[in-house]
């Protein structure tokens, strides 16, 4: 069964729109998502019908449901329904290999966003922001906030196997490094677990009560999404334990996460903003068709990183944002 959120139903309508309005639409546009079921994809789909609008192009896009038959198959009735420009945000690197393949051999323009997917495929380009980056600058941001306090890390993770889980964890990581090395000449940090939040705030929620119960002790916590961090917030906040505890995301830019940073409840959160992901694929795209698209074109087109603190909030807070 297919979750609903109100994010889903935003997109839905938006899409319903679009098909009302495309009778006379100059090219038409795919979205596929591997999920709908965290509010940052939901925006990216919401996102790409009111650009695909924009554009003069009708869009129609699918709910992988987190399964990559299904994803495989969207793709496939895509391709069949003659998209001109497909993007696809990949369940698994190598699994929607051939069905990209099969997309572009039919001639559709393909476009990968936010998660990776092998380049052997033939897309034109992955658009996304930079995992490694933006986890580097929240991890430097973190050593200098804890400063010679030894930290005690819970770490929460999307879902195994995710390379971009890997990549943001990996990059945060290396900033904690590089900041300690650079501040105290030595590197002090413990992670006294992982959870598996499903990219959620309720699975953020009880990985980080299964934690806590281990680790009692946790002044830190790490996730791989906002979402997450929100979940682990609340469950720290319910077992009056959130006190004294630094709260980090290596993305996503989530506008709850930044209110409360404005606030001083939440410590930093990467940039990894899904209107500017979506915008900047479209227009690569749009560009690939009109074959205006430089020959040289960068395999992968990174946005420009940033750790959203307290020092910066303001200027990326937007009350009315979807996301």
């Amino acid at each position: 069964m297919t979750r609903t959120t109100g994010l889903g139903l935003l997109a839905s309508a938006a899409a319903m729109v679009m098909v009302a309005s495309g009778a006379h639409a100059a090219c038409l546009i795919g979205m596929s998502n591997y999920t709908l079921a965290a509010p940052y994809f939901a925006a990216q789909d919401a996102e790409a019908h009111k650009k695909g609008a924009a554009e003069g192009c009708k869009v129609i896009s699918a709910n992988g449901q987190n399964d990559m038959t299904k994803q495989i198959s969207d793709i496939e009735d895509m391709v069949s329904r003659h998209v001109d420009l497909l993007l696809v945000n990949a369940r698994d690197p190598e699994g929607l290999v051939p069905a990209v393949k099969a997309a572009v051999a039919a001639g559709v323009k393909v476009v990968a966003v936010d998660s990776g997917l092998d380049p052997k495929a033939g897309y034109i380009t992955l658009v996304q922001s930079s995992n490694t980056q933006n986890g580097l600058l929240v991890g430097r941001w973190l050593a200098n906030k804890m400063g010679s306090t030894p930290m005690k890390i819970a770490l929460l993770s999307g879902d195994k196997g995710n390379i971009v889980g890997q990549e943001r964890r990996d990059g945060v990581f290396a900033g904690i490094v590089e900041g300690q090395l650079a501040g105290q000449g030595h590197v002090n940090f413990t992670v006294v677990g992982q959870g598996w939040g499903g990219w959620n705030q309720q699975g953020g929620m009880t990985a980080m009560e299964d934690l806590l119960t281990a680790h009692p002790d946790i002044n830190v916590v790490i996730g791989e999404n906002d979402s997450m961090v929100l979940g682990a917030q609340r469950a720290l906040e319910q077992h009056k334990r959130d006190t004294g505890v630094t709260f980090v995301a290596a993305a996503d830019g989530q506008k709850q996460a930044i209110k409360l940073i404005e606030d001083g409840k939440y410590g930093a959160t990467g940039r990894n903003d899904p209107t500017l992901v979506i915008d900047t694929a479209i227009d690569v795209g749009m560009k690939a068709l009109h074959g205006t698209l430089p020959k040289d074109f960068p395999k992968t087109d990174y946005t420009k990183p940033v750790a959203i603190t307290k020092a910066n909030a303001s200027q990326y807070y937007k009350s009315d944002a979807v996301f």
